[in-house]
C-alpha cells in the first residue's frame, strides 16, 4: 500500500491473497450491461481461503448510477427506475462506514452497519453474483434481492418490489431469477442455524486507526486484463 493511499497495484495471480490493509476495488456490473457502475474503494481486513473482509470507510469517494438527469435512483417511481437512461457519478460514503465480508464461491456478502458510536445496527445479505476476482479488486452484478438480520438474529426480506420490478423490465430472466431465489432461501438456511459469518463477532471488529481512506483512482472502470472467479 502506498503512503497516498493510492490503490495498491498487486501483481500476483488471482489465487493470491491480500495482506490487510490493502486498498482494492468493490465493484458491480450494471444489470443487464457491461460497464461498471459502482466502484467503492476499500481497505482488505482479512483474506484467506475462507473469508475476504473489507471495509468501507465514511468519507471514501465513490461511483454511483443516478438518472442521466442527476436524479437519484431511489427517488425514481418503481416503474420507470430501470428503463430511464443512466450515468454515473462520483460521491462519497456519509455516515458510519460498512464492513463487507465475503465468502469464495458464495452467490452472496454480508455487510455490518453500525449506528453513530459504533452501536450495531443490523446485518445486511446482498445477493450477487460470486465475486470474481482481479489484481485490482472484485467484481460482481447484485442481483436486487436482500435480506436484513437483526441483532436479535430476527431477519426479513428487502427489495422484492425491485426484484420483480428487474424481470418485468428484462433485467433478469426466470432461470436466473429462480437462481437468485434459490440462493435466498439459502442464505436463511443458514441465518436459521446461525451459521458463519453470523457467530464470529465481526459486529465488536473495528478498523486500525491508522488506515487512511482509499482514493478513488481515475481508471476505477478499467477492464481486468485477466478475470476469474
Amino acid at each position: 500500500m502506498t503512503d497516498d493511499g493510492a490503490m495498491a497495484r498487486v501483481t500476483a495471480g488471482a489465487a493470491a491473497h491480500w495482506s490487510p490493509g490493502t486498498h482494492i476495488l468493490w465493484r458491480y456490473r450494471e444489470n443487464g450491461g457491461e460497464q461498471f457502475h459502482i466502484a467503492r474503494p476499500v481497505t482488505v481486513v482479512r483474506d484467506d481461503a475462507d473469508l475476504l473482509a473489507v471495509w468501507l470507510a465514511p468519507g471514501t469517494e465513490c461511483v454511483r448510477p443516478v438518472l442521466a438527469d442527476g436524479t437519484p435512483v431511489h427517488l425514481e417511481p418503481l416503474e420507470t427506475r430501470y428503463t430511464k437512461p443512466r450515468t454515473v457519478q462520483r460521491d462519497r460514503w456519509f455516515g458510519t462506514g460498512v464492513l463487507k465480508l465475503a465468502q469464495p464461491g458464495r452467490p452472496w456478502s454480508v455487510w455490518l452497519f453500525w449506528e453513530p458510536g459504533w452501536r450495531f445496527k443490523n446485518w445486511y445479505v446482498n445477493l450477487e453474483q460470486p465475486l470474481a476476482r482481479w489484481a485490482g479488486g472484485v467484481d460482481s452484478e447484485d442481483h436486487f434481492l436482500d435480506i436484513t438480520v437483526g441483532p436479535d438474529r430476527s431477519w426479513r426480506w428487502r427489495d422484492e418490489d425491485e426484484f420483480a420490478q428487474a424481470q418485468r423490465d428484462g433485467l433478469m430472466d426466470p432461470a436466473t431469477a429462480e437462481r437468485v431465489r434459490a440462493a435466498g432461501r439459502e442464505a436463511v438456511d443458514v441465518i436459521r442455524a446461525w451459521g458463519p459469518p453470523f457467530p464470529d463477532g465481526w459486529q465488536n471488529w473495528r478498523p486500525d486507526p491508522s488506515w487512511g481512506v482509499p482514493s478513488l483512482p481515475e481508471d476505477w472502470d478499467r477492464t481486468p486484463a485477466h478475470v476469474s472467479s
